[in-house]
């Protein structure tokens, strides 16, 4: 049981690991993430719960419909619906960066509760390939969320509406192909090998972004402090 937990555990906690790293000013405070996870967590049972309805009576008949569009929708829907109204105004959210760490943690919140129940079911033989596509995809389809609610929180309210539907629209559309390509039996193999490399490529790079930004954020908050302190210091 303990070996089994922790072999479902590692490659959430491993990845997000990394993602935490990669941010080279103040960090994130644990707590908020934490919180953050948990929501990512609980969420996974209702939305289980929705799609065995579907599935068992039959709501959408066709399958392709029901486990590439429907799945995809609903999964990202929930996890930018919790991000929207429980961190998208919290004061810890500070930066670009960490609508990252904040899309990030929701997602593997879910990707980790949905990866033990699978190994729970079906054993830690297939640890390996879950842990290179489910809960890897899910961490990048976070990252990506939490790139454009990074986007949208920091940018004018003109611009606002359009980057956060686009945190919800990319990751859907990135987690729809993911469906769309494992639902392919023959071919999906050599579909989803470069598939995936892409995904990592594009989530890297609004990595690479976010942190950009935050940094620029950083430094002109920085220079507004010392000229207000400048000021200050001149009328007395």
């Amino acid at each position: 049981m303990i070996i089994l937990l922790t072999v479902a555990i590692a490659p959430g906690l491993a990845l997000f690991s990394y993602f935490y790293l990669r941010k080279q000013i103040a960090k994130e405070p644990s707590r908020t993430l934490f919180h953050t996870f948990i929501y990512g967590a609980m969420m996974t049972f209702p939305i289980m719960f929705i799609q065995h309805v579907f599935e068992e009576e039959n709501i959408i008949p066709n399958e392709f419909f029901r486990n590439a569009i429907f799945t995809s929708w609903i999964e990202e829907f929930f996890k930018w619906l919790i991000l929207l109204i429980a961190i998208f105004k919290h004061m810890e959210f500070e930066d670009a960066y960490d609508g990252i760490l904040y899309g990030a943690s929701v997602s593997l919140g879910f990707a980790t509760v949905e990866n033990i129940l699978y190994l729970f079911i079906f054993g830690l033989d297939t640890a390996f390939l879950r842990a290179l596509l489910p809960v890897s995809s899910h961490a990048l389809f976070g990252v990506v969320m939490g790139y454009y609610l990074g986007r949208a929180k920091f940018t004018t309210v003109a611009n606002r509406k359009g980057m956060l539907f686009f945190a919800f629209f990319a990751p859907f559309i990135l987690h729809l192909i993911y469906n769309a390509i494992l639902g392919v039996n023959d071919i999906s193999l050599y579909l989803i090998i470069p598939f995936m490399l892409y995904l990592w490529w594009f989530g890297l790079t609004r990595v690479k972004f976010a942190h950009s930004f935050a940094m620029q954020q950083f430094r002109k908050k920085a220079h507004d402090e010392m000229n207000f302190l400048s000021n200050k210091n001149d009328s007395i």
